[in-house]
C-alpha cells in the first residue's frame, strides 16, 4: 500500500476537524446541562422529554383553575357562615319578641331590625367570587342568581351542582338547596289556624310519634263548645283526604294536652270557641326569605296572644330548619376544600415524577459528561501532536 504526503495530511486534518466537533457538541451539552439540545441528538429522548413537558403544562393550567375553584368555594364557606351568624341573631330576636312585656312598639322595633338581617342574608346569597361569578349559583346563572321581588325571591340559576373532578372541584353551590329549601311546619307536617278562627287557639308545632303510622292526608280539627254552664269544649278530628273521621266524636279537650291520631301529635293550647278548627297538611317546600317575612309580618306590631305565639312557635322550627340547610351546604364547602387539598398533592406528585420523567430524558449527567469531555480533549491533544509531527515527514527534509 503506497500513501501519499497529501493523503496523510487530509486523514489528520479530518481527525482534527471531527475531534474539534466532538468537544464542540460536548461543550453545548454541557452548557445547557442536557444530553439533547436538539431533536436530531436523540428522537426518542425529545419526543419523551416534550411528552412530559407537554403533561407539565396542562398539570399547571389544571391547577390554576383548581386554585380559583378553592379561592370560590373558600368564600362560599365563609359566606354561608356569616349567614348562620345572622340568621342565628335573627332567631334571638324571634325569641325576644315572644316575650309578654313587650309593647306593638318595641315589637315593630325588633321587626325592623329582623328586616335589615334578612335583607343582608339576601345579599349574601347574590354574593359573588373575586371573577363576577356567583358563588350559590348552582349549574349556571346570570350575575345574581335570585331576585327579590314582592310576591317573593325566585331563584333565576338552573338547581344542582356539578361534579367533582379528579383534577377539579366545584365552583358554586346549589343556591336552590341552600336558600330555597326550607320545609314548611316541622319538616313532616305543618299545622294552621283556621282563617274564620275568633277563639284564643294556638298549637306548637307537633311531632312524630310513629313514623309507620303517618298517612301524608290532610286533616282538620274542628272545637265545639256548648252553650251549657260551665261550657264544654270537645274537638273531632276529620281525615279530609278520605272524608272520615279519625277519632271517636266529641273528644274532651284540654289545655295543653297531646292530642294524638295516625302516628302524629300536637299540643293545643288557649281556650277556642264554637267552630274554631286547626288544618294539618303535609309539609310543603318554602324557602328561607319567605320564613324570614312571615316571622317579620307574625311580630310586626302584634299584640300579645294566640296569634304570635303560633307564629312564634312555628318561625322557630322553620328558622332551624334553614339553618340546618346552611349548616349541611357549609359542610359540603368544607369536603370540597378537603378534596382540593387531597387534588393538590396528588397534582404535587405527578408534577415531580413528570420533571423526573423529562430530566431522565434530556438532562445530561454531569459527571459522565465532564469525563467524556476530558476524554475528547485529551485525543484532540494527541491528535494535534502527531498533526505536528505529521507535517514535519517529508523526503524533501531529507534530500540535501
Amino acid at each position: 500500500m503506497r500513501l501519499g504526503t497529501a493523503n496523510t495530511y487530509d486523514l489528520a486534518r479530518s481527525n482534527l476537524t471531527s475531534r474539534q466537533a466532538g468537544l464542540a457538541d460536548l461543550q453545548d451539552k454541557l452548557s445547557a446541562g442536557k444530553k439533547v439540545v436538539r431533536p436530531s441528538d436523540d428522537p426518542t429522548g425529545a419526543a419523551q422529554a416534550e411528552r412530559a413537558m407537554t403533561r407539565l403544562t396542562r398539570v399547571d393550567v389544571e391547577q390554576r383553575a383548581l386554585n380559583l375553584q378553592r379561592n370560590s368555594m373558600s368564600a362560599a364557606e365563609a359566606t354561608l357562615g356569616d349567614g348562620l351568624d345572622l340568621l342565628q341573631r335573627f332567631r334571638e330576636l324571634v325569641i325576644n319578641a315572644g316575650d309578654g312585656a313587650l309593647t306593638s312598639v318595641n315589637r315593630s322595633s325588633i321587626a325592623q331590625e329582623m328586616r335589615s338581617l334578612r335583607d343582608q342574608i339576601f345579599t349574601y346569597a347574590n354574593k359573588q367570587d373575586s371573577n363576577g361569578v356567583p358563588l350559590f349559583g348552582g349549574l349556571g346563572s346570570a350575575s345574581n342568581p335570585f331576585t327579590d321581588v314582592t310576591s317573593g325571591v325566585t331563584f333565576n340559576g338552573i338547581p344542582g351542582q356539578r361534579a367533582s373532578t379528579t383534577v377539579g372541584i366545584p365552583s358554586a353551590l346549589d343556591g336552590q338547596a341552600v336558600w330555597m329549601n326550607v320545609p314548611t311546619g316541622n319538616g313532616v307536617f305543618n299545622l294552621s289556624l283556621g282563617g274564620a278562627n275568633t277563639g284564643q287557639l294556638w298549637t306548637d308545632v307537633g311531632q312524630i310519634l310513629n313514623p309507620s303510622a303517618l298517612t301524608g292526608d290532610n286533616y282538620t280539627i274542628t272545637f265545639t263548645v256548648t252553650a251549657t254552664t260551665p261550657p264544654v269544649t270537645t274537638y273531632d278530628v276529620l281525615n279530609t283526604t278520605t272524608s272520615t273521621p279519625v277519632l271517636p266524636a266529641a273528644r274532651p279537650y284540654v289545655d295543653g294536652q297531646d292530642i294524638q291520631f295516625d302516628g302524629l301529635s300536637f299540643i293545643a293550647r288557649g281556650v277556642p270557641v264554637n267552630g274554631d278548627t286547626v288544618a294539618i297538611a303535609p309539609s310543603t317546600r318554602s324557602d328561607l326569605f319567605a320564613v324570614m317575612d312571615a316571622a317579620i309580618a307574625g311580630i310586626d306590631k302584634k299584640s300579645n296572644g294566640h296569634l304570635l305565639a303560633q307564629s312564634t312557635s312555628l318561625s322557630l322550627a322553620q328558622i332551624d330548619s334553614g339553618m340546618d340547610r346552611i349548616q349541611s351546604a357549609r359542610g359540603v364547602a368544607g369536603e370540597l376544600l378537603k378534596r382540593a387539598d387531597i387534588i393538590d398533592g396528588n397534582q404535587e406528585d405527578k408534577t415531580i415524577q413528570l420533571q423526573a420523567d423529562r430530566s431522565r430524558a434530556e438532562d445530561i449527567d454531569m459527571i459522565k459528561g465532564i469525563s467524556e469531555f476530558q476524554n475528547q480533549q485529551t485525543g484532540y491533544d494527541a491528535a494535534l501532536q502527531t498533526y505536528a509531527q505529521i507535517q514535519r515527514l517529508s523526503l524533501f527534509n531529507y534530500l540535501g
